[in-house]
């Protein structure tokens, strides 16, 4: 079952039980797909396009909701975090800081770089293994503590 198809159900389900914090996030990631499958003129998106699009929309109501802190609001930055709560549950199960380092050491030795001035590399490579798996602020700091 495709990402698409499960989010599909589960509008339907938020639907019938009136989980309204449900229901705004799983269509808010239902218009996405639908907005990205136009922009290319394609049938389906692949898995990876939509696990990217469900990072950003949690990535965006993280970011909302730290904004609305930072101003007092915190009924709204409550929502933005909830919503983000549901969307995270359509993603990979994040990577511990044990196995994070593992597979970064693994990508710094194939990539052959030794200097903080190759960071570059490392980056393009984890970024596409790790997608998903880890967020990129988390990949770039513990890159640049082992290279450096």
């Amino acid at each position: 079952m495709s990402l698409t198809d499960k989010i599909s159900a589960d509008l339907i389900n938020a639907m019938k039980a009136k989980e309204t914090i449900a229901l705004e996030a799983i269509r808010a990631a239902k218009t996405a797909f639908l907005l990205a499958k136009s922009e290319k003129g394609q049938e389906a998106l692949t898995s990876d396009e939509e696990l990217k699009i469900i990072q950003k929309l949690v990535k965006q109501r993280r970011e909302s909701a730290e904004i609305y802190q930072q101003n007092n609001r915190p009924e709204l930055a409550e929502k933005e975090v909830a919503e983000a709560d549901v969307l995270e549950k359509y993603l990979p199960a994040r990577m511990g800081e044990a196995e994070l380092e593992k597979v970064l050491k693994d990508i710094i030795s194939r990539v052959g770089a030794k200097t903080p001035a190759d960071m570059g590399k490392v980056m393009g490579v984890a970024t596409k293994e790790l997608a998903g798996k880890a967020d990129g602020k988390e990949i770039s700091s513990r890159v640049r503590q082992l290279l450096g």
